[in-house]
């Protein structure tokens, strides 16, 4: 897992140009799924077959997001500095003194410059650079960066990603949401070797760092009879309080609220206890931020849950996960696709 993880993790996908990473996980889904298909908005749908008869048959939709934040250039000066400006929400604070890759001609390694700090004042050194204050450095003159480079192009986050030296932990770039996408892998792999009835189609949604447009399009075009979105959410970390945050390795948070139907939840929350999986508990009151939200309000409603593996510093280049997880959050989605029966939706309409 940690392997297809970090394959995933390499590949570029910054909210609106998906391509390399969807055709990443396209190569690995193969290995596991009947069919593979990209919709009209270009979400990548890996469907496994199930064994219902005709008249019983039920669509299981797995949805993880595979966008990742970046930015975008806006202006080439003319001393060849390049201005940029986020696409999805960057956390300006991480930027300076990051290597980046600029998707022009030809991909370009660059890196975020700022003003030295001895150059600034006592109040300005205080203060969080903003990004209309930052600069890339791609070592060219103006008019090279002009012929190689242009307004509009992406820029993507120029980090490997790395095994922590004990334990289980992992870091990198996009682990929000590649973890997810890897999750989904795992499951599809656990499903070769058991029987199931639903067709489970597994969904590498895009655009959710830009406001949930793939799982909008996704749910609304294949129309499944309930769905399970994966996400990450905030892993535990020194200085912040225990109630916001969920602790790496033990099991993904699922989550519970007027966005997630609470037969589904509640099963799902059974299916682990019943197979010795850790799992937490994530109570979201209002707009969970995730493909969920989208989801469940998709065509008349979707019974929609929410399984998110725990990260640090969600939104920087080196995320922080455990390969543990991963494995608790991919066998529980398996679990639950080979215990799924026509007779559950009868249970979730009577709800």
């Amino acid at each position: 897992m940690v392997e297809i993880l970090f394959s995933l993790s390499s590949a570029v996908g910054v909210s609106g140009d998906e391509t390399a990473a969807i055709e990443t996980a396209s190569a690995l889904f193969e290995k596991y799924t009947d069919e593979i298909t990209k919709d009209r908005f270009g979400n990548l749908i890996a469907l496994k077959k199930g064994e219902a008869p005709e008249g019983k048959k039920l669509t299981l939709a797995i949805v993880a997001h595979i966008d990742e934040i970046g930015a975008m250039v806006t202006k080439i000066e003319p001393t060849g500095f390049l201005r940029f400006t986020p696409v999805g929400g960057i956390d300006p604070r991480v930027l300076p003194g990051q290597a980046v890759l600029i998707h022009g001609s030809t991909p370009l390694h660059g890196v975020i410059g700022a003003t030295a700090p001895h150059l600034l004042t006592e109040k300005e050194r205080a203060q969080s650079i903003p990004v209309d204050k930052l600069f890339i450095d791609v070592g060219f003159s103006s008019e090279t960066a002009g012929s190689r480079i242009r307004v509009g192009d992406y820029i993507s986050f120029n980090q490997q990603p790395l095994k922590m030296h004990t334990g289980k932990n992992v870091s990198g770039k996009a682990l929000d949401n590649r973890a997810g996408i890897t999750a989904l892998l795992k499951c599809a792999a656990d499903l070769s070797g058991l029987r199931h009835q639903a067709d489970i189609c597994f969904i590498a949604s895009l655009q959710e760092e830009v406001g949930l447009r793939g799982a909008i399009t996704a749910a609304y075009g294949l129309k499944p009879d309930l769905a399970v979105a994966v996400d990450v959410t905030h892993g535990d970390s020194p200085g912040i309080d225990d109630k916001d945050t969920f602790k790496i390795g033990a099991g993904p948070a699922l989550a519970v609220g007027p966005n997630f139907h609470p037969i589904f939840s509640s099963t799902l929350q059974q299916i682990a206890k019943d197979n010795n999986l850790p799992f937490q508990v994530e109570p979201i009151p209002a707009h969970s931020g995730t493909d969920a939200w989208a989801i469940q309000v998709s065509r008349e409603g979707i019974p929609t849950a929410l399984a998110s593996i725990p990260l640090r510093y969600m939104h920087t280049p080196v995320e922080v996960i455990s390969s543990g997880d991963l494995y608790s959050t991919g066998r529980l989605l398996a679990c639950l696709s080979a215990m799924l029966t026509y007779s559950f939706l009868g249970e979730l309409r009577g709800c």
